[in-house]
């Protein structure tokens, strides 16, 4: 391993001069605004996170309010982030704040770290970036420039190669300013050690980096070994009347876990499934149109969405279980959470019909 005692001050002195500062959730930073931005930017872009944190701390200004808002306003707010596992764990973490540490979101790493949805990283992202406290972290941009600079072999996400990243990670840690420090560390994997194209050129350690010097930026960090992702597919069955689908809370756990959607079926199940609604809707006569098709691609599956309407020709029952159904008026849109293919059904709805 290379020893340069001089990569924190080289990385600090460029992210004076060239690091990000005007990002919203670096103003009036506390350890509860630095968290809803690290969670957001878990797997997600910066440009893409700003208008989201904006509103999301608007609605929710402090951990408290937060924990005492419903899970749906939470989703709505979430809806088009992706990973709503985030989101849902977020909450649970406001409650057990609000509940066990009396609305202060806690300063101690063992306390921020058994919160659900946080990790090692992410706490200490969070307590050095809101108190400068001396944590080092290993986010996506952290362990591309750590596989670079050590010319790490292997595929960052094995246990293995992680546990030697922590220790690289660590031993490069500045003795002071330990905020800017990781701030520094995220904008330099963000702006110039990027996954292609780096800007070796502008970097302030290139000088000691071992795969600028072996000339193996395109291979490393190496990629995760590829294995075939399947192909899954389902029929969405869309009930409509009026300017309105019926729509039902998914479970809490799970694919879109809590968020609102169509019911889905196999194309065996189809008939039985479409007679079933009519009969619960007491609405025998509608017609059946077969809506584009499209596919939504996940981490590990990608997910083959047939949707079908069901226009309704007369009053359907109205009268329904608000806890897990409702008709959702495309006009007056609730505020629940949606998954993206939802609103992508929803949208061509507003167009067409």
């Amino acid at each position: 391993m290379i020893q340069d005692f001089s990569f924190s001050e080289r990385t600090l002195a460029w992210f004076d001069s060239h690091g990000r500062k005007d990002l919203p959730w670096q103003q009036n930073k506390t350890r509860y605004s630095v968290w809803i931005s690290e969670i957001m930017l878990q797997q997600t872009q910066v440009k893409t996170v700003i208008p989201y944190f904006t509103r999301f701390m608007q609605s929710f200004p402090t951990v408290t309010d937060l924990a005492n808002a419903p899970v749906d306003e939470v989703l709505h707010l979430w809806t088009g982030l992706g990973y709503y596992a985030r989101a849902r764990n977020l909450h649970k973490a406001a409650i057990h704040v609000r509940d066990e540490h009396n609305g202060e979101f806690p300063s101690d790493f063992d306390s921020v770290v058994a919160l659900p949805g946080i990790g090692r990283s992410t706490a200490a992202a969070i307590l050095s970036l809101a108190d400068d406290q001396a944590y080092v972290i290993l986010d996506g941009n952290v362990k591309r420039v750590l596989a670079r600079y050590f010319a790490v072999e292997g595929w960052p996400g094995n246990k293995k190669v992680e546990d030697e990243m922590w220790q690289q990670a660590q031993s490069l840690a500045p003795t002071s300013r330990h905020g800017d420090y990781t701030q520094a560390m995220m904008d330099l994997g963000a702006t110039l050690c990027t996954r292609s194209k780096p800007a070796c050129e502008k970097c302030p350690v290139m000088t000691h980096c071992l795969a600028f010097a072996q000339g193996r930026q395109a291979e490393l960090p190496h990629k995760k070994p590829k294995k075939a992702i399947p192909t899954k597919h389902t029929h969405m069955l869309i009930p409509f009347y009026q300017g309105s689908v019926l729509m039902h809370k998914r479970p809490a756990s799970g694919i879109w876990g809590g968020l609102w959607g169509f019911t889905e079926v196999s194309e065996d199940d189809i008939e039985v499934a479409i007679n079933d609604i009519a009969l619960h809707l007491n609405a025998p006569t509608f017609d059946k149109h077969e809506l584009v098709g499209f596919r939504h691609t996940f981490s590990h599956f990608h997910l083959e969405i047939s949707p079908i309407l069901l226009h309704l020709h007369d009053a359907p029952q109205l009268s329904v279980n608000e806890e897990s159904s409702m008709w959702f008026n495309m006009q007056e849109a609730s505020k629940v959470g949606l998954a993206a293919p939802t609103v992508k059904i929803i949208k061509t709805l507003q167009t067409d019909f």
